[in-house]
């Protein structure tokens, strides 16, 4: 219980600072994140610029928070397109049985072999840079993750004297999917959405890393990351203030992740 309690404290610290960070970059920034002033080039951390600048005199503070607002917006809206994805195939899949759930299941077993990086890449590679592109990419990439628990907890309540009751009233299988299956498979979905927050926050600043993200000179944490490069010498703030934003994140979202896990599942209880 002491561990639970450690994990969702501080999982909800970082993951609210992270969402109240990404919020108020939204409407406030200490300065453009994106206006340049060369004369004040790789100015160190303190005074008016609390986080230093970069190579073109760029806040880094400003573009961190600019950042935070991006990375949040993609992160969920690619889970909520992996979760529409996974939990409509994985409830046809567990339920309809017979050749729609082999069909299906193929398919999907085809999209886990390849990792979630990997399949969005080449999504990418395909569809091009853009924000769009890549919020298709990485729901594509993470759904057959959701298909697969979702299948599994409908294949265990298909059976269920509830299910069975629904069936001989006479309602349709719509009705009873929607009503009965769906509402009993929403814990193990929101452990698993939890976690893939932060997997799909990682896979983001992959790709923006690799110049396949969000173009520049729109602020990500990975196209930081890969712009300070050259500079880690020089200036190390150029790379460890996205760093430290994208560890500190995950370590919240799995944190929160394992929390909501431990209170979900009875056989955690004490």
């Amino acid at each position: 219980m002491r561990r639970f309690a450690a994990n969702a404290w501080i999982g909800a610290v970082l993951v609210g600072g992270f969402v109240a960070i990404a919020l108020l970059a939204l409407i406030w920034t200490p300065a453009d994140p994106l206006a340049l002033n060369l004369r004040a080039r790789f100015r160190p951390p303190g005074g008016p610029f609390l986080l230093g600048t970069d190579e073109f005199g760029r806040d880094v503070l400003s573009r961190a928070m600019a950042g935070a607002a991006t990375s949040l917006w993609i992160a969920t809206t690619s889970v909520g397109l992996a979760l529409v994805l996974g939990v409509a195939a994985g409830l046809l899949a567990g339920f309809a049985r017979g050749a729609v759930d082999r069909i299906l299941m193929v398919a999907n077993d085809a999209l886990l072999a390849f990792p979630g990086i990997l399949l969005a890449l080449a999504v990418m590679v395909v569809a091009g840079a853009s924000p769009t592109s890549l919020v298709l990419a990485l729901g594509l990439a993470y759904a057959p993750s959701v298909v697969r628990v979702v299948r599994g907890a409908v294949l265990s309540l298909r059976e269920r004297e509830y299910v069975e009751a629904s069936r001989v009233i006479g309602n349709g299988a719509a009705y009873t999917v929607l009503r009965h299956v769906l509402p009993n498979c929403i814990a193990p979905v929101a452990v698993l959405a939890t976690s893939m927050l932060g997997f799909v926050l990682l896979s983001e600043s992959a790709l923006s890393f690799l110049g396949l993200g969000v173009p520049p000179p729109a602020p990500t944490w990975g196209n930081m990351l890969a712009a300070a490069r050259p500079h880690l010498l020089s200036a190390p703030w150029l790379g460890l203030v996205p760093g430290s934003c994208i560890a500190l994140t995950l370590l919240g979202f799995n944190l929160l992740g394992d929390a909501l896990r431990d209170w979900l599942d009875p056989r955690m209880a004490p």
